[in-house]
């Protein structure tokens, strides 16, 4: 009784007045990883109160708190910044014994090019200018001479490099101090190797930064300038409950003891139960507003909500709620639906991480605003282009509202903001270039992919006009008589109309077989005379439209169509001819194996494919009662075979798609004046 009284509550709050589809039957593996993933956005959502101490700064207090006792407090905000100021003054450069390396087999090579000049009667290209004096001394040198000097050369060398060598030395400087590391040579082999031991040195450097010798060093300025601290007195107020922690109220609250920096399990369990509360309603929501949602889909919400709450936890203060919140809810929205969309949203604010300060509730405000905007037109675009006006103008709107309302708040740099506005512009660019893949992968269904594959031009559908012209005729008057109907009862037009032109495709594998392609020749039925074979050939028609969906993509709510569209209907023509042969004939083997209608969309197809023969059929005289009587007979036919149970259409509807129909077939048999056709003049010669 409590069940039933609470789900009769939920409908009058929903105020459902119509039937709703049942949805679709998710195999144990599939709900199990759901589940699954559930239970991680909880836990990455709750994990701050294991890892993270009680208090923050920026966080609203939760106590009023009094110093105990006088005390002095290191003030660490103020520590971190002087030691940050120290940073670019205090840094430690030790020699680099790689570079020194390196600069010695520079001057090798240089050395050996002086070496072949020695022993060379041509002229060759030197790594330094050689004047003549130095190259007659060259020529004349000895062997164990020329060692020697380039001996002399490379402990000079070393001798610079051990000093250390900064960057950007001038050249001039370069050689006035090799040339007094040269001393004792003559005048001579000391200019050469100068200017060798210069032009191998310059531009270069030996010296590396050391961070430990440069923290001790600036940890010793500190020492000696006198560690920033703050003076309390007792009973001094620390904190007020409700006002924001300052950075010196929580060194001072730490120092006392009132941040508890161990885990909290009950607090987390608390927070991990709701979490995973948000996350389940999420699941629950997008599945009662899309019956034939794919656990895939659902993988991807809750994988985007994981990602979104792993960077706001990774960023923190820097997480951009509209940069995070947006390019998901847009995608969501294109591919399931506005109400999904939304409720995504939704569940991503609410497990957005705290604190709230002024200015993170401003940004997330208008993160949500921007995100609604988003879901509500996303299920309105019908087109590439279309959306790709959408990722213009959203980082643009986003911005011009975050600006002036944060100037109530802060003031903020228009660099910062005008940055995230363009973080979300490119985000939402690439997610427009990877839209066909996610489509593809998450089995989504676009406006722009249905407007897409509803092309004529499409190789199956173009395939169909050629191949099956009668088919494909028949098709479009369906198609028409399909939109009209999901027009009057808002069903989506758009999945209806390209489902339509998709349904009969399997007729491609004997389009000979099918009345409608057959013509004045005769029927291949009659010459077959087995009323089993030609019922097996009519749900052959089911079975390999589904192959051909398979082969070109199609996404599975349009596959659907194809063996809905038919469900579990009677051959009735064959089961008569086949119970004149034999009356214990079995009703099942002519009947198509179904699944029947599981959406309103599939089951107005089916009963426009129904209405289609009838309407067309009707003698010009017939009026418009007795076209909905015959409509209406059609429909009730179809319902009280079982063929609507399961498709979530109302009466009601079904009264509003009669009208539809009629509707379609009164514009199709509008009246035509005739025209009088004057008789040929003959010409005299």
């Amino acid at each position: 009784m409590v069940w039933r009284w609470l789900r009769s509550l939920w409908r009058q709050l929903l105020r459902l007045e119509r039937p709703r589809q049942s949805p679709g039957v998710w195999r144990a593996r599939d709900t199990a990883s759901v589940l699954l993933v559930c239970a991680l956005v909880a836990l990455v959502a709750s994990w701050p109160w294991l890892v993270e101490p009680s208090l923050r700064p920026g966080m609203a207090a939760p106590f009023t708190a009094r110093a105990p006792k006088a005390a002095r407090v290191v003030d660490s905000t103020a520590l971190e910044e002087r030691r940050q100021e120290m940073v670019p003054r205090t840094t430690v450069q030790v020699v680099d014994e790689q570079a020194n390396r390196q600069l010695g087999q520079e001057l090798e090579k240089g050395l050996r090019a002086v070496e072949l000049q020695a022993n060379s009667d041509q002229p060759r290209v030197e790594p330094v200018t050689i004047t003549a004096e130095e190259r007659t001394w060259l020529r004349t040198v000895g062997a164990a001479e020329l060692t020697a000097w380039g001996r002399e050369v490379r402990q000079a060398q070393l001798r610079m490099l051990s000093q250390g060598l900064a960057p950007g030395v001038a050249e001039g400087q370069l050689l006035e101090a090799a040339t007094l590391q040269l001393e004792p040579l003559a005048a001579v082999p000391r200019g050469l190797g100068a200017r060798l031991l210069a032009s191998s040195l310059q531009g270069h450097s030996n010296l590396r930064s050391d961070p430990g010798l440069s923290q001790r060093r600036i940890e010793a300025l500190i020492t000696q300038q006198g560690i920033p601290t703050i003076e309390v007195q007792q009973g001094d107020l620390i904190t007020r409950q409700g006002e924001t922690i300052s950075p010196q109220a929580f060194d001072v609250l730490d120092y006392f003891g009132l941040v508890n920096r161990r885990p909290r399990p009950l607090t987390w369990l608390g927070h991990f139960l709701e979490a995973l509360a948000v996350a389940g309603v999420l699941v629950l929501v997008l599945r009662r507003w899309r019956a034939c949602l794919e656990p895939r889909q659902a993988l991807l919400a809750l994988g985007a909500l994981l990602v979104m709450q792993g960077f706001s936890l990774w960023l923190g203060p820097l997480a951009s709620p509209l940069v995070l919140l947006v390019p998901p809810t847009l995608l969501l929205a294109q591919g399931l639906g506005t109400p999904c969309g939304l409720a995504w949203l939704a569940a991503g604010s609410l497990l957005w991480p705290v604190p709230f300060t002024a200015l993170a509730g401003v940004r997330l405000l208008v993160a949500g605003a921007v995100g609604t905007v988003a879901a509500v037109a996303a299920g309105r675009q019908r087109s590439r282009a279309e959306l790709l006006q959408l990722a213009v103008l959203l980082p643009g709107a986003g911005l011009a509202v975050q600006w002036l309302l944060l100037q109530s708040v802060l003031r903020p740099s228009q660099v910062d903001l005008l940055s995230e506005a363009l973080l979300l512009g490119g985000l939402l660019m690439a997610g427009l270039l990877l839209a066909p893949l996610m489509e593809t992968f998450f089995g989504l269904v676009t406006r722009a992919r249905l407007m897409e594959l509803a092309d004529l031009q499409r190789p199956l559908l173009r395939r169909l006009s050629v191949e099956a012209p009668g088919t494909f005729e028949h098709t479009l008057m369906i198609a028409g008589l399909a939109e009209e109907g999901a027009r009057a009862i808002q069903a989506d037009i758009d999945l209806v109309r390209t489902g339509a032109l998709y349904h009969d495709v399997g007729k491609l594998h004997g389009p000979e077989w099918f009345i409608e392609n057959q013509g004045e020749g005769t029927n291949p039925h009659d010459t077959l005379n087995d009323p089993l074979a030609s019922a097996a050939i009519l749900q052959a028609h089911v079975d390999e439209g589904l192959k051909l969906a398979r082969r070109y993509r199609l996404p599975r709510p349009l596959a659907d169509f194809i063996p809905e569209h038919q469900g579990t209907l009677k051959m009735g023509y064959f089961l008569h001819q086949a119970r004149e042969r034999d009356p214990a004939m079995a009703e099942e083997r002519f009947r198509y194996r179904g699944p029947t209608p599981r959406s309103r969309e599939t089951a107005i197809l089916m009963l426009a494919d129904g209405c289609e023969a009838a309407l067309r059929s009707l003698p010009p005289g017939t009026s418009e009662t007795e076209a909905r009587a015959m409509v209406r007979r059609i429909i009730e036919a179809r319902q009280s075979d079982g063929q609507l149970a399961e498709s979530g259409i109302s009466r009601a509807e079904l009264e509003l798609l009669v009208r539809a129909f009629v509707r379609v077939w009164r514009r199709m048999r509008h009246r035509r004046i005739p025209y009088p056709i004057p008789a040929r003049k003959g010409y005299s010669a």
